[in-house]
């Protein structure tokens, strides 16, 4: 049986992509799960693993989906070879059990885990160089200025929140949020 895997890092990336191309491949059952990589312990890959028996094939889009470094992707695919099952990497190609398919294997892995890194690296450098500008501000940036909140707390006085929300397009939370901050601050 072909089994499928698909992953993204956070909660507001897409997995539509990844399981489209995977059942385009013939995929009868597919695992996906919006988990960071960086996690040993990712639910529906580990019961994957655990499902997977002699005979089946894994198929994933990228090796970036499947281990977080070379060791793991090593292991894991070491342990998939001792069970008889067929690892096939989309953007690679079949996987063999073969010295050649395991030297290219662990090459491919390895360039995947460096690139990861610089990745990591310049995210890193990036936000070095941020923290240093006066006004750095972690996270993202707010989505309204304060003039905006500002003229949608006003219109609170006169107004419901779902009123204010449909005038200005700005959530009861955040508008809730704003008040707070601003009886504290005592305006």
């Amino acid at each position: 049986m072909k089994y499928g895997y698909a992953r993204v890092s956070t909660v507001g990336q897409d997995l539509q992509a990844q399981i489209e191309v995977l059942k385009r491949e013939g995929c009868e059952k597919i695992y996906s799960e919006k988990f960071t990589g960086t996690k040993a312990d990712r639910p529906e890959f580990q019961a994957l693993l655990a499902t997977l028996k002699e005979g089946d094939t894994l198929v994933i889009t990228k090796l970036d989906r499947f281990a977080r470094s070379t060791a793991e992707a090593l292991s894991i695919v070491k342990d998939l070879f001792d069970r008889g099952v067929k690892v096939h990497v989309l953007n690679m190609g079949l996987i063999e059990n073969t010295p050649t398919g395991r030297l290219i294997f662990t090459v491919m892995s390895a360039f995947a885990e460096f690139e990861r890194d610089l990745i990591v690296e310049r995210t890193q450098e990036g936000k070095a160089i941020a923290k240093q500008r006066d006004d750095f501000r972690e996270g993202r940036p707010p989505k309204y200025t304060r003039k905006q909140i500002e003229h949608a707390l006003e219109l609170l006085k006169t107004h419901s929140y779902k009123q204010v929300e449909e005038l200005t397009g700005i959530s009861k939370s955040t508008l809730i949020r704003a008040k707070r901050k601003r009886e504290m601050i005592g305006k």
